[in-house]
């Protein structure tokens, strides 16, 4: 949702056709409030799109009734080393790469998968993370993803307009998955009887796993690699600077450490 020198090998390759169109760096500007030679974006106001159901990415902590998880925390020391302002708003996910494309948004996070077909709406940062697609099941539930494909009797459920949801067909060819709105309504069909399986990241399954603790497990891979990765307008002007930002978080440690705060896979592998 990797190893760290495939990123180092992206970073640098992006950096060099970043170089000649990054805006300047707070060294050169003088203003002094971005972090050493990274861009100073003079503390811009960024709208960060995010579902706030999608742990342990996005979720609204029951203590403070606050959006909290990994998109906060990175976009948070993201804006810290470019000098901009985070404006986290909450969105359903049916519609937002439609709403992204329009520019509705600045940035989504949301543990998005940088799907080749996407590019035709929409630009991507660099990946952080490496997801493989699990299924998620009842906890006394211990059949494989092979034999929940045998039984046609069970039912396969996931969220709408995911790729999630293409690896669910096309795993189980013979079902007819169950959609949802988001992860949260699925997981909650799924304890409730109403489906026998969710198809989704295994870094979500492990969050709701958490939140619902006992309750479930997941039996197994469905699909492995996908990279996760930061969503923008077509030709936004912020791919360079959080591209460079996450290069400087990946080279002093703090993206390894944020992503194992929240346990997601730290590198990432390079295509074979």
């Amino acid at each position: 949702m990797k190893k760290i020198s495939f990123v180092l090998s992206v970073l640098v390759l992006a950096s060099l056709v970043l170089t000649a169109c990054a805006p300047k760096t707070s060294d050169e500007t003088g203003s002094g409030t971005a972090a050493s030679g990274m861009p100073d974006l003079g503390g811009k106001t960024i709208t960060v799109a995010v579902e706030n159901a999608y742990p342990p990415f996005n979720y609204i902590d029951e203590a403070t009734g606050q959006g909290a998880g990994w998109d906060y925390d990175v976009v948070k020391e993201i804006c810290n080393r470019l000098n901009c302002v985070p404006e986290f708003k909450q969105c359903a996910w049916d519609g937002i790469f439609p709403a992204m494309a329009a520019g509705e948004y600045d940035m989504l996070a949301d543990g998005v998968t940088n799907y080749p077909y996407r590019y035709w709406a929409v630009d991507f940062s660099i990946p952080y993370s490496l997801v493989s697609q699990q299924l998620l099941a009842r906890a006394d539930d211990n059949r494989t993803p092979d034999e929940f494909k045998a039984d046609a009797n069970l039912k396969i459920g996931t969220q709408i307009g995911t790729t999630n949801y293409i690896a669910a067909t096309e795993y189980f060819p013979d079902k007819q998955i169950q959609t949802y709105s988001d992860f949260g309504a699925a997981v909650l069909a799924l304890l409730a009887g109403d489906i026998d399986g969710v198809v989704l990241d295994d870094t979500a399954a492990f969050g709701f796993m958490q939140a619902n603790p006992g309750k479930l497990h997941t039996t197994g891979p469905v699909k492995t690699g996908d990279a996760l990765a930061f969503v923008f307008p077509p030709a936004s002007d912020l791919v360079g600077p959080i591209n460079a930002a996450l290069r400087a978080m990946n080279t002093d440690g703090t993206l390894s450490q944020l992503n194992l705060n929240y346990g997601l896979t730290v590198n990432v592998e390079p295509p074979q």
